[in-house]
């Protein structure tokens, strides 16, 4: 294992941003940026030995401060959607950014942790990123430390271990928004690629993407992907759920979920053979099919096309707090935020 650092570019306010590159002895190398904790990019061997970036990304700090794809990075303190925007705890109202017609998405815009400059240190074989977050801040309560650490073994395994405490009930709901494509990052569409997800079940949603608060069965549906399936086998069909979204843009809920490392997802690039095995201990995933991507050039001068990649973002349900049936998001001091993603390559 070798992990190496090098100065990637300057933040808003000219302070150094680090990017750290941690490799195995397979080929396989990824590279975490401190600005966002973002994964910039993850070098992964094909079925031939041929090594290509599988992740979307851009060459300059300058250019993710300047986008709001979230390319790659931590996203907090709470993922996806928020209804109308702000929420109640405790007896107290919470406003946060209008972002997202009268919602709130991914906390904010130009504050969230993806614009954040981190706090970095380099391990054995891998990297911790530390952050605090003040009271009030995007209009979250509670003192918060955050951490991610991420390491990278000999069997090709990429580790997100996220931890965070607060010292007032707040809202955390961390996910690394990373768009994957395992035929390389400029290889065109994904809507090849085949899909396995271990979720009988997901969260249906009106206009806007918020959840109605059902936990529906997938059996029969074009949300249906217990038996894998290419990813653009159903994603045009004329269904209500993936109009309103544009295509897969959904939470599934996750079978088995005990707090536990659990295998849920795999996905398969049939032309490179590239294979991604996804685990966590959280009870969702957002699998977004990247609907929205409008052609934005990215690293190497590729431009992105709708549905060039595609994100599987581990995480609490979209909108929880507004739903008792939903699993609960909110953390306070005695009760710390911590979970684990893990990315395995075949």
């Amino acid at each position: 294992m070798a992990v190496t650092k090098s100065v990637f570019g300057k933040g808003p306010n000219g302070e150094e941003v680090v990017l750290y590159s941690i490799s195995n002895s397979n080929g396989m190398k990824v590279c975490i940026s401190s600005l966002g904790a973002t994964i910039v990019n993850l070098f992964v061997p094909d079925k031939d030995g041929n090594v290509a970036d599988v992740v979307l990304g851009y060459d300059t700090p300058e250019e993710y401060f300047t986008h709001d794809a979230y390319f790659g990075a931590v996203v907090g303190p709470n993922a996806n959607r928020i209804d109308k925007a702000s929420f109640e705890l405790n007896g107290e109202t919470y406003q946060l950014e209008v972002n997202d017609g009268v919602n709130n998405l991914h906390s904010h815009v130009t504050d969230g942790y993806h614009r954040r400059v981190w706090d970095a240190s380099a391990l054995e074989n891998g990297v911790l990123f530390t952050l605090e977050d003040a009271d009030g801040n995007m209009g979250f309560p509670g003192n918060k430390k955050v951490e991610v650490c991420y390491t990278l073994n000999e069997e090709n395994e990429l580790k997100l271990h996220y931890h965070a405490s607060t010292d007032k009930a707040t809202i955390i709901n961390l996910t690394n928004h990373s768009y994957f494509n395992l035929d390389g990052h400029a290889s065109g569409s994904v809507l090849e690629h085949e899909l396995w997800l271990n979720a009988s079940h997901f969260t249906p949603v009106v206009a806007g993407a918020i959840p109605t608060g059902e936990i529906a069965p997938v059996k029969g549906t074009v949300m249906d992907f217990t038996e894998a399936k290419t990813v653009g086998r159903d994603i045009n069909a004329k269904e209500e759920q993936l109009e309103l979204t544009g295509g897969y843009d959904h939470n599934w809920v996750l079978d088995g979920c005990d707090g536990n490392l659990q295998h849920f997802a795999t996905l398969k690039a049939p032309k490179s053979g590239r294979v991604m095995k996804v685990f966590t201990t959280l009870p969702g995933v957002q699998f977004y099919a990247g609907n929205y991507l409008d052609g934005r050039k990215g690293k190497e001068g590729a431009h992105y096309q709708k549905r060039q990649a595609l994100c599987l973002e581990t995480q609490f349900y979209p909108d929880t707090i507004h739903h008792a049936n939903f699993p609960s998001c909110v953390f306070d001091g005695n009760k710390p935020y911590d979970s684990e993603t893990v990315f395995r390559f075949e």
